[in-house]
């Protein structure tokens, strides 16, 4: 029979045993505990970084899209309409390599494209309302200038008639103003002509101006026939009425404008303009070549053309572009305003016969032809200037001149033999005189 203390100590080494193996576990389960605990602080640690990250981000991101929304987008919108204002890029240059710089410069490419569109819809729309005003307007001063024309032909009043010829000139001036215009809207002139003279159509031009007594015309053309064919002919006078137009404009009112009309050796007409103003500036010289170019006719949008809108190189444009002339403003005029040339190619030429339509008495008279130079025949080799007595009205000529002498022409020298008697009697005078000449010296000059 197991006694007392030995159950005892039984129990109490099981206890202690136990103890043990508890204390064991207990004790890797603290170190357990502390490892996770170590993990999930480091974790914690890590969220609370990306968190910041995330925040930091997000306030990034915010204030760039309020940038956009701000600023990227009215300067966008303001570009638009003035090429030369630029787009403001992004605030934040660390976005530039990331997902959401496409997205942005995505926002803007809708917003152009949208804008875009639009604006031509309001262009179009506004060009179709405009020209049909214009084209009424226009038909009715049609229809005015032909009745001042019939009251001009039956009265004779001189008054009266002084009148009408005023009202005529400034229903000239308001066809004019409605022509162009309605030509930027992509109507046709509105006139038809028959082939018409040269010289008709640049007179025609400058008598639908105000200030037309300050516009020169020098015509040079070789042959006084020369037409312009009917489908061009009232083109070309309103691309020519507006160069003046604006000559007259940026000149002075005491000061001429010139006008000249030559026959290029390629069959072209070139009608010149110069003015005497200050000249264009580089971005107006740049805006009007491009206008009166007649390229992008399309793209060019009424709103584009100033305020109030300048349409004369607009129409000038849009005429070279369905015509077929051409027309420069890039160079200087030796008077130091501009220099603009209108170009009529030869296909665009006709002729007239000037017994069956007599050319207008108001037309420039052409120039006399320059004197085909008169080059001197060359002389017989025996024929002297003195023989030709005839020729003292003719151009003066070059004479050869006398061949120099040389060494071996030279004039022969004779040498005269020295005589020793002779040399002392002149060297005898010459010091008996240069003695006599001190003593009257030195008895002046005695007190």
């Amino acid at each position: 029979m197991t006694s007392i203390s030995e159950t005892a100590a039984v129990v109490l080494g099981a206890t202690t045993a136990a103890g043990a193996v508890a204390t064991a576990l207990l004790a890797r389960s603290r170190r357990a505990l502390v490892a996770r605990s170590a993990v999930q602080s480091e974790a914690l640690s890590a969220s609370d970084r990306r968190g910041q990250e995330l925040s930091d981000q997000l306030h990034l991101l915010g204030d760039e899209f309020r940038h956009l929304v701000a600023d990227r987008l009215p300067g966008l919108a303001l570009h638009l309409v003035s090429p030369h204002l630029p787009v403001p890029g992004l605030k934040h240059e660390t976005l530039a390599g990331t997902e959401y710089a496409p997205l942005h410069e995505a926002v803007l490419g809708h917003y152009s494209d949208t804008m875009v569109k639009e604006r031509r819809r309001i262009d179009a729309s506004a060009r179709a309302a405009l020209r049909g005003a214009c084209q009424d307007i226009q038909a009715l001063s049609y229809r005015l200038q032909t009745q001042v024309e019939s009251l001009q032909s039956d009265f004779d009043d001189p008054r009266l008639l002084d009148s009408l010829f005023k009202v005529d000139h400034l229903n000239e001036q308001a066809i004019r103003l409605v022509q162009k215009a309605a030509i930027v809207c992509g109507a046709w002139p509105g006139h038809v002509r028959p082939d018409t003279y040269v010289v008709e159509i640049v007179s025609g031009a400058s008598s639908r101006l105000h200030g037309y007594e300050r516009i020169k015309i020098n015509s040079r053309l070789l042959a006084s026939n020369l037409a312009v064919v009917g489908r061009a002919a009232e083109p070309i006078a309103v691309a020519l009425t507006e160069l003046m137009a604006n000559a007259l404009e940026h000149s002075r009112d005491d000061l001429a404008v010139e006008i000249g009309v030559i026959q290029t050796g390629s069959g072209s007409v070139c009608v010149t303009v110069d003015d005497a103003g200050t000249g264009m500036s580089a971005e107006a010289a740049r805006r009007g070549v491009r206008l009166v170019s007649g390229e992008d006719q399309q793209d060019t949008l009424l709103t584009e053309l100033g305020d109030p809108p300048a349409l004369g190189f607009a129409a000038i444009g849009r005429l070279v572009a369905d015509h077929g002339f051409q027309v420069s403003i890039d160079q200087v005029s030796p008077y130091s305003g501009v220099r603009a040339v209108l170009t009529v190619p030869p296909h665009l030429l006709t002729t007239i016969d000037e017994d069956e339509e007599p050319i207008s008495a108001m037309a420039p008279l052409p120039a006399a032809p320059p004197a085909a130079p008169q080059w001197p025949t060359p002389a017989a080799p025996n024929d002297t200037p003195n023989d030709t007595p005839d020729d003292a009205g003719d151009l003066p000529q070059r004479r050869r001149r006398a061949p120099e002498r040389t060494r071996g022409d030279a004039p022969v020298i004779e040498t005269r033999e020295l005589n020793p008697e002779e040399a002392r009697d002149t060297w005898s005078q010459f010091q008996e005189g240069l003695a006599a000449d001190r003593d009257s010296t030195d008895s002046k000059d005695a007190p």
